[in-house]
């Protein structure tokens, strides 16, 4: 395809969202043709370190072999099955996922993050029988539903014509930046105290449930500090309310564990999983315990799609299981983590504008900043170093909110080989250099 029909049909036949981060420039850049493993191919023949797993739905590597056969055998026997009605694969997914995230053992299959989101929301409030919902303030849960989008707090709600009644938003624990100017550990999680007495004064109705993002990815892959989630769901208890983990992007292994709750000491009550899920396919889960679920079925919940439970989907989503444990990639990711994170502390010894990092697992940020006294976002050099990277054959993405897209966000597939997460380190370090050194950044 010719670059004057890619302008053409950017131009004339698709729809621009309001998010210029994703559209700008769309049709200058690479059109992706196939992929494998960590690496992609776009229409000129040149290939691309993937160090964002797609849109993060590629985790366990493009074109998995084992999801693959998956879907080919589902071809060849069941696609699409009724939602009212069992299928094979769809009864052997509960079993595999409730066995590895008990005791979150009852589990609702869905299709988007964002339908996960809106299935977790309902879930709390049929189970608690209240109606507010908090999240932190720089979170990002979804784009389509109505309760999703009201609860990315982190794209700032003016962006939507409405937003969901009952949804209020949270400090983030954002030490490196601290919305209270104090410091971790002596501050005793005043970001919380101060915020759970605001929502106080602010619930109009019972309140249900808080959800969070284990790290908030799109917010910059803010790294909540040690104990900050047992505080949480401890508040959340005293005032009746369930703690619902958004495990979108941290879930199934890529920090290092299969959920990123097992970091924190505290299990939450529901749990989302989407994403790398049905290793590229699009499906999405709610899980919970047998309590929860008997209250809130009692109550009435109810959550579906036309497309929930095909077969295809679930022999995916089961593939998928099945591969993180077969090879071992918690530990890989633990692995990528530990390389990744000692070259990302050599570049800070060399470039100070190097301000933060962190992340766990694959799921990895380096904050740049314009000094690390101030620590002024430095968006123009981030922004430089995405672009440039992406010409030199590197994929990442710059990620932040409220102002701030100064945090260069690495995930690399969970299947990199150790060559190619040097490579990708390789080509990172020479752009960063050549930003800092540049006077019009």
């Amino acid at each position: 395809m010719d670059q004057a029909r890619i302008t053409d049909i950017v131009q004339n036949w698709m729809i621009p969202t309001a998010e210029g981060a994703y559209m700008a420039g769309l049709e200058t850049k690479p059109v992706i043709v196939s992929a494998k493993g960590s690496t992609m191919t776009d229409a000129n023949g040149k290939t691309y370190l993937d160090f964002q797993s797609g849109q993060m739905g590629a985790a366990l590597g493009h074109n998995h072999p084992t999801i693959a056969k998956s879907i080919r055998h589902s071809l060849e026997t069941i696609v699409h099955s009724s939602n009212q009605m069992l299928n094979g694969p769809r009864l052997e997914l509960h079993e595999k996922l409730g066995r590895i995230a008990a005791p979150l053992t009852r589990s609702l299959f869905l299709v988007s993050g964002s339908d996960s989101i809106e299935g977790t929301v309902d879930l709390a409030r049929k189970a608690t029988g209240g109606t507010e919902i908090l999240g932190l303030h720089d979170s990002l849960h979804g784009s389509t539903s109505f309760v999703s989008r009201s609860l990315s707090f982190g794209w700032n709600r003016s962006k939507h014509t409405v937003v969901a009644p009952a949804t209020s938003s949270i400090l983030t624990p954002y030490c490196y930046r601290c919305p209270l100017k104090m410091t971790f550990p002596g501050c005793g999680y005043q970001c919380l105290s101060a915020s759970m007495e605001l929502a106080d004064a602010n619930f109009a109705g019972k309140p249900a449930a808080a959800i969070a993002e284990p790290i908030l990815s799109a917010g910059g892959l803010i790294t909540p500090p040690p104990g900050y989630f047992v505080a949480l769901k401890k508040a959340c208890a005293e005032r009746g309310m369930l703690l619902i983990f958004d495990e979108a992007q941290t879930g199934l292994g890529k920090t290092g564990k299969m959920f990123a709750w097992q970091h924190e000491g505290v299990t939450p009550d529901i749990m989302a999983l989407s994403k790398h899920f049905g290793g590229g396919l699009p499906i999405s889960a709610v899980c919970t315990t047998t309590e929860v679920a008997g209250r809130a079925v009692a109550n009435g919940f109810f959550a579906t799609r036309s497309h929930a439970t095909d077969p295809i989907l679930c022999a995916a989503g089961a593939a998928s299981l099945d591969v993180i444990i077969d090879e071992d990639l918690c530990g890989r990711a633990a692995a990528i983590e530990k390389r990744m994170k000692t070259a990302f502390t050599a570049m800070q010894k060399d470039v100070p504008q190097v301000g933060d990092i962190r992340g766990r697992g694959v799921l990895l940020g380096v904050e740049i900043v314009e000094d690390p006294e101030t620590r002024v976002p430095a968006n123009r050099k981030a922004k430089f170093i995405e672009r440039r990277c992406l010409e030199r054959g590197l994929i990442i993405q710059t990620r932040g909110s409220h102002g701030r897209a100064n945090v260069i966000r690495f995930v690399p597939p969970m299947s990199t080989s150790d060559a190619e997460i040097d490579q990708g380190l390789q080509i990172f370090d020479e752009v960063l250099r050549e930003a800092v050194g540049r006077n019009d950044l």
